[in-house]
């Protein structure tokens, strides 16, 4: 498993706009192999910015740098840089390989 996540510092009062992106935008992460889940989650607002994490995770780093290589991620970002205006300061990549860890069961 490899968690991929981006930390995003978004300009007060953008937060709508910034959400609409995300939940507007084709990720066309369901065809990618690896590729097993994705949140956009919201943080506490700070002074001056409001918290944004997108978090992916995946079966295997190997999988996660195959993605972004692919045309399916061209794809994907390709309106990225249209919003700068959104944003104070450039994400935050941050990735992840488990050291321990427990699966969810269903209830």
């Amino acid at each position: 498993m490899f968690v991929a996540m981006n930390r995003f510092r978004i300009k007060p009062g953008r937060e709508a706009e910034f959400e609409e992106i995300w939940r507007s935008r084709d990720s066309h992460l369901k065809a990618v192999p690896g590729f097993r889940a994705f949140h956009l989650l919201k943080g506490p607002a700070r002074e001056g910015q409001a918290l944004y994490a997108t978090h992916t995770v995946w079966d295997s780093k190997a999988d996660f740098e195959a993605w972004t290589r692919s045309e399916a991620f061209r794809l994907a970002h390709a309106g990225a840089g249209s919003k700068r205006d959104l944003y104070l300061g450039p994400p935050e990549f941050e990735g992840f390989e488990p050291v321990e860890g427990t699966a969810e069961t269903a209830a």
